[in-house]
């Protein structure tokens, strides 16, 4: 199919074309995806009651705004996605580096061009994805890295005194025209470079150092930060929040649904060369993790839990239960509890920790967390139900050892030994019978460590402990379930 756009000036004008701005072309586009009732930010799950309809009503309104949230909220990826909201492609005059509008070029480039061919002068267009132009903010950003600055070079190249416009090097903001430049991390650029943002929120132009001229340029604005970094970094300097149009608050899933849905989209479970099956109650017990984190006291909330915690949790949790199906030979991993214990590294490095939190020490609190998640996955899903064989069993001298790395047929057969065990995950609706030996094992360990949470049963190591605040009944003691040694119960 050959190329029908226009490819000179003349060409351009014949065709029609009405310049209009970046905000009325988003604008625009935005109306007409609302009208389709088109879906505006794919994948991104959560915000369709809260933070959607205000990104929606700051487009409308043209307004440049802020995504103010804490760490993995998605709002880079929301910044990112505004690019579908732009043309599927504009036209430029060939060969300017500041996107020149055909019929009001803005650069000195641009206006000699069209004086030199007139009519025949040649047409580029750019897509979407180029017009979009991201920075992460970071102290060392200059002005000319934002702006521009003097070429020595290109003045020497082209014969050109460094007084000429033709010498600039342009940073950032003005290669961005007619798109959108988004700031990531704002607080974090110097004070003096955002003072240097003020002309182009406000007025719409900006100045280059060292050049008489003032470059109108026509640009969404768009920015994010965190509001740990107002008092830990540094900070949006008054005047620039200001001139920011919208201030809109992201946040983390409200619904532990809607957490699970994030994390099974985000996270990489489907390996190459092991068929992987992840029980739901699996998956619903890795984002209690993080949900209880962000409720724990012992945590910096300032800071946040990211979203990244569950997803790093249940990829590092499914690699080592891929690990333990190839040294077993068996044809599907199935992550379970023990193997939530083997991925503490995904939780401990991604908690900042108040004081209290730093004495107990992330181990420890990740390893409760995991603890608690465990007993609310089953209480809301067995809540009820008799546990009074199993527990029986223990209190009068029952014991089992399964290692964290035994087979799932093994580890069932071990379970088996435990009066009702496989029955109450069978009657409760965590696995059925003809489930597969992977899904019963990690049914099993998750009624066996909601027991440990709710101090029904004790775990241990090495033999017998007693049970927490009380002694063991008729000489007896419990035995423990050992994540990191195994199964110890």
């Amino acid at each position: 199919m050959s190329d029908t756009r226009p490819t000179t000036l003349a060409g351009l004008k014949t065709a029609g074309y009405a310049t209009r701005t970046v905000k009325e072309e988003l604008r625009t586009n935005l109306i007409r995806k609302l009208r389709a009732g088109e879906e505006l930010f794919p994948g991104i799950r959560g915000y369709d009651d809260s933070v959607t309809p205000q990104i929606v009503n700051a487009l409308l309104a043209r307004h440049d705004f802020i995504l103010l949230g804490l760490r993995g909220q998605a709002k880079s990826r929301i910044l990112r996605q505004l690019a579908s909201l732009l043309d599927e492609r504009i036209p430029i005059l060939a060969g300017s580096e500041v996107n020149d509008d055909p019929l009001a070029p803005i650069s000195k480039y641009g206006r000699q061009l069209v004086e030199e061919h007139g009519a025949k002068t040649p047409i580029a267009w750019v897509p979407r994805e180029q017009r979009y132009v991201e920075k992460l903010a970071t102290p060392d950003v200059t002005i000319g890295d934002m702006i521009g600055d003097v070429d020595p070079i290109k003045a020497a190249r082209g014969g050109h005194i460094l007084a000429d416009e033709l010498t600039i090097h342009y940073g950032l903001l003005p290669r961005a025209n007619r798109g959108i430049f988004a700031i990531n991390e704002l607080p974090d650029l110097a004070g003096k470079i955002q003072v240097g943002l003020f002309n182009i929120l406000q007025e719409g132009d900006v100045q280059v150092k060292g050049y008489p001229i003032r470059l109108v340029l026509d640009v969404l604005m768009v920015f994010t930060a965190n509001p740990e970094d107002y008092t830990a970094r540094g900070k949006i300097i008054t005047p620039l929040k200001d001139r920011i149009g919208a201030e809109i608050r992201t946040h983390y899933p409200e619904e532990l649904e809607i957490g699970r849905d994030i994390t099974r989209q985000e996270a990489w479970v489907g390996r190459d060369d092991t068929c992987v099956e992840i029980p739901d109650f699996l998956e619903e017990t890795v984002e209690r993790v993080a949900f209880l984190a962000r409720e724990d006291k012992r945590v910096d909330q300032r800071s946040g839990v990211s979203q990244r915690m569950p997803i790093s949790l249940i990829e590092t949790a499914v690699s080592n239960a891929e690990r333990r199906a190839l040294r077993h030979g068996e044809s599907v991993a199935v992550p379970r509890i023990a193997d939530l214990y083997a991925a503490l590294p995904a939780i401990t490095g991604k908690m900042e920790l108040e004081y209290e939190g730093e004495l107990h020490g992330a181990d420890r609190i990740a390893r409760e967390l995991i603890q608690q998640s465990s007993s609310q996955t089953f209480d809301v899903r067995a809540g009820g139900a008799d546990v009074d064989d199993i527990i029986e069993y223990f209190e009068t001298g029952g014991a089992l050892q399964v290692g964290e790395d035994a087979a799932s047929a093994a580890c069932v057969q071990g379970f088996e030994t435990v009066p009702g065990l496989l029955e109450l995950i069978e009657n409760v609706g965590l696995a059925a019978a003809v489930a597969s030996d992977g899904v019963r094992a990690a049914a099993c360990e998750l009624v066996l460590e909601a027991l440990v949470a709710q101090k029904r049963i004790s775990r241990t190591s090495s033999g017998y402990v007693k049970a927490p605040h009380q002694g063991p009944p008729k000489g007896k003691g419990y035995q423990g379930f050992d994540p990191t040694g195994g199964l110890n119960l």
